[in-house]
């Protein structure tokens, strides 16, 4: 006889671009800084041409003395306990909301071909993407910058 539940999970990594309504992500088993950094490397080549700058909360992977940042990116630690900062966590509320309402899933397989259905639907619609993360202080900073 089973006594509890055993968990299995799945990540998402994420990275939005207010500006240009644009989505990176990397689907993974495990959360650690060896897999933050194939994410760092896979948003660096897709935008080589850019210089890049990540806005990441406190969790441990995204802050690990061993993770390689390259050399088009650098990365800006949000305050702890600030998550309505991060615009990549209105990404994820969209994304709860529309691909997964009111869903119970039997295995988790099940699940990451949500994602893997889900995450391309959801970079296709730039003007959405930028309805949720453009917002007025990030505007004015990018603005400033230039």
């Amino acid at each position: 006889m089973l006594n509890g539940y055993e968990r299995e999970f799945v990540y998402v990594y994420g990275a939005v671009s207010p500006i240009q309504g644009g989505l990176d992500w990397r689907i993974c088993r495990e959360m650690n800084s060896i897999r933050m950094g194939e994410f760092l490397q896979q948003v660096s080549r897709a935008h080589g041409r850019e210089f890049l700058i990540m806005v990441l909360d406190g969790a441990s992977s995204h802050k690990a003395k061993d993770l390689e940042v390259p050399e088009n990116m650098r990365l800006l630690p949000l305050p702890a306990y600030a998550p309505e900062l991060n615009p990549q966590e209105h990404i994820w509320d969209e994304l709860r909301e529309k691909e997964f309402p009111n869903r119970v899933f039997n295995q988790l397989d099940a699940v990451v071909v949500q994602l893997k259905a889900g995450l391309p639907r959801l970079k296709r619609d730039t003007h959405r993407l930028q309805s949720l993360t453009a917002w007025p202080w990030i505007i004015s900073l990018i603005l400033k910058a230039h």
